[in-house]
């Protein structure tokens, strides 16, 4: 079972978006509790522009791959152990 990214939650806002890498990774959006509401994968800086645009959390913590297929592959089992 994957276990939460073990990553400290930032808040999304447009700081975390310009700190964010522009390279592939997985990511988890979560509430203002901390609570994660989606997992999400792709190019990191991209994705988490559009989260914010689209108000999809308050929070945000990522972690980068090498290839946008382990991204992909990443994100497959976080939303596995969300269910």
């Amino acid at each position: 079972m994957t276990v939460p990214l073990q990553k400290p939650w930032t808040d999304l806002d447009r700081d975390a978006v310009a700190k964010a890498p522009d390279r592939p990774g997985v990511y988890e959006l979560g509430d203002a509790d901390g609570t994660v509401r989606s997992v999400g994968h792709g190019v990191l800086r991209d994705e988490l522009k559009t989260a914010l645009s689209y108000g999809d959390g308050d929070r945000v913590r990522w972690t980068e791959t090498h290839t946008l297929e382990r991204a992909r592959e990443l994100a497959e089992e976080h939303r596995e152990r969300l269910e």
